[in-house]
Order: structure tokens, then C-alpha cells, then sequence
């Protein structure tokens, strides 16, 4: 992509419609993260384009003065992929929900990873459907109450960075709504990266789940029950900076430097450059109350996309093929004259 030569600014990527979330939806917040990170970018505005499902994250594309496409349920990543294939120039961004990438449109998300399309994939989990009335989704907690399991669900959830780690992803990253600094950092890197970003984002649907990821994300106790991480700095939490990660044999251990002669140096360095993803498998994986939920780029590795890929195939085969024109084709192979 040719370099931006307009000094934007997040102003300039907001659109003149209402933005029409319910008061203090998460939503709010990442939408503020996003207009903040494209003005970083060395990319001309008419270079994006933002393409959603249905769901109300799909409202997305209406809210940016950008390029948009409002799809159908679960179809956005075959949209979004066929949008970059055809205009590879293009910084395509997804848009969707839980239910809308992992239930009804579970089978393209996973394609779109496999296949590596150089699209920005922004995931938003409220383990919920919101704009339908409160269902439980493919995120949802087991034994969740809700309009649909009025007893609770007996399903176990996805766990997103596992399926999209499982579907051979290169990048993957998890924010939080309230977190608009560390979301607009996140989505500067994705969008940096030549491949399919998958960054989940934690949101808060306070109509149908309010608060359903308070037990992590609280104030009070934030600093304890979740990591930041970071490439090439030691896995270090906590509300003093005092507890770690190490590796106990197969497994991740928590440890309190200071103590048993735990000290800094012990303590794992983060690696998400590593093209192995046993580890990353780990980090994705971790769950409050055993360990701390893993926010920051906890995957980023490079690898073919295919769209280049296809690029490169069309650019050979044409500069290989004695077939330049239609007359050529037509008087290709076997061939006869009618008389």
C-alpha cells in the first residue's frame, strides 16, 4: 500500500450517522479504539474497508466514514475474504460477535484463518446474542441462564484463541472494552501484520449479560487475575508486579518472586514471534481463578497469505502461458474447419 500522505485524524474516520448502541455498550469504547488506531496507519482512508455480519457489532461499518459492507448472518469472513482477493490493495477489517463468527458462521471463520487472507478480524465477546433477546451463544459459560437455557446451558463453551490457534493462526491477540488504550495498540499491530488478525475483544452487553466478565475485569482486582503480554518482556502480574509465569514440566505455574528463590530471571519471557504454538496454546487457554487471563499479542507469527499467493499464481501462469488473447484460446488444441 502506498504511504498516507493526509494527516488524519480519529475525527475524520467518524461518519455523520447516530451511533445507535445502547448507553454503555462496550461497543462504544472499541469503536473510539479503532478511529483512534487508523490515524497511525500510513494508509489513505479509502484504502479500508469494514465488513460485518449481523449482530449488533455488525452496526460497525455505518459508524466509520470508511468503505462498508452490512452482510448477512455468519457471512462476513466470506465476504471479507473474497473483498481482499479481489482488491488486494485494500486494509480489509471484519467485523463480528461471538454468535455471528462462531456459531452460524463458524465454518468460514475457521477457512478464513486456515487459508491466512490478509484480513483484520475484530471479534467481539459478550458471550451473548444481544441483538436478538439474550440466547445463549457459542461463548456463553456453561450453565449459563438465559432466555434460551432457562436452567442453564449444558454446552461448553469455545474458547476463541484456541479455535483460531487449532485453525493454524498466525495472529492472535485479546483486549477489553474498557481498555481503549491498549485496544487501539492491538489493532494498530494487527492491522500491521500480513496475514488474517484475529483480536477477540471482551465486551460488556449491559442490557442481556450485564457484567459477565467482571469476576477478571473489575477495578479492584484487574491487576491480580489478568496479564498483559508483551514480546520479549517477562510474564509479570500482579497489583505489586510480584508474580510470574514458569514452566512446571508440561504445565504453566504461578510464582511469587521473592519467594523460594524465585527471582526475576526465572520468570518466562513472552515469545510471540514462536512459531511452535504449544505455548501460545497454553496462554490462550488460561482461565481465571486457576491463573491470569492473557491479554496483549499473545500470537504473531509470519507466513504466506493467500491472496498474495494468488496474485503470484495469476502473474506466473500469464507470464507462462501462450495464450495471450481470445484468438490465441480460440485456436488453441484441437481445432477444425466447417465448410
Amino acid at each position: 500500500m502506498s504511504e498516507n500522505q493526509v494527516k488524519y485524524t480519529a475525527k475524520d474516520f467518524k461518519s455523520d450517522q447516530e451511533v445507535r448502541w445502547c448507553p454503555g455498550c462496550g461497543d462504544h469504547a472499541i469503536l473510539t479504539a479503532i478511529q483512534r488506531a487508523l490515524p497511525q496507519l500510513a494508509y489513505n482512508k479509502e484504502r479500508y474497508a469494514f465488513i460485518s455480519g449481523i449482530g449488533c457489532s455488525s452496526r460497525f461499518p455505518y459508524y466509520m466514514n470508511t468503505y462498508g459492507f452490512h452482510g448477512i448472518h455468519g457471512r462476513a469472513s466470506a465476504i471479507a475474504s473474497g473483498t481482499k482477493t479481489a482488491n488486494p490493495e485494500l486494509s480489509v477489517w471484519q467485523i463480528t460477535g461471538d454468535g455471528d463468527a462462531m456459531a452460524i458462521g463458524g465454518n468460514h471463520f475457521i477457512h478464513a484463518i486456515r487459508r491466512n487472507i490478509d484480513i483484520n478480524i475484530m471479534l467481539f465477546n459478550n458471550e451473548i446474542y444481544g441483538l436478538t433477546k439474550g440466547q445463549y451463544s457459542p461463548t456463553s459459560e456453561f450453565g449459563a441462564v438465559t432466555k434460551t437455557s432457562p436452567f442453564g446451558t449444558v454446552e461448553h463453551p469455545f474458547h476463541p484463541g484456541e479455535l483460531v490457534i487449532g485453525a493454524q493462526g498466525k495472529f492472535f491477540a485479546r483486549s477489553f472494552d474498557g481498555n481503549i488504550k491498549l485496544s487501539t495498540q492491538i489493532f494498530e499491530e494487527a492491522s500491521r501484520h500480513d496475514g488474517t488478525s484475529v483480536v477477540e475483544i471482551l465486551q460488556n452487553c449491559v442490557i442481556y449479560n450485564d457484567k459477565t466478565h467482571a469476576a477478571i475485569l473489575d477495578k479492584e482486582n484487574r491487576d491480580d487475575r489478568t496479564i498483559v503480554l508483551e514480546h520479549g518482556k517477562p510474564m509479570i502480574f500482579g497489583k505489586n508486579r510480584d508474580k510470574g509465569l514458569v514452566l512446571d514440566g508440561l504445565k504453566l505455574k504461578i510464582v511469587t518472586i521473592g519467594e523460594n528463590g524465585i527471582t526475576e530471571d526465572d520468570i518466562l519471557v513472552h515469545d510471540a514471534e514462536e512459531s511452535n504454538p504449544g505455548l501460545h496454546m497454553m496462554l490462550v487457554n488460561m482461565q481465571y481463578p486457576e491463573y491470569p487471563v492473557a491479554f496483549g499479542i499473545i500470537r504473531k507469527v509470519k507466513a504466506a497469505t493467500y491472496d498474495d499467493q494468488v496474485v503470484e499464481q495469476i502473474e506466473t501462469i500469464q507470464a507462462e502461458s501462450k495464450i495471450k488473447n481470445v484468438d490465441d484460446l480460440l485456436n488453441s488444441g484441437a481445432t477444425w474447419d466447417v465448410e
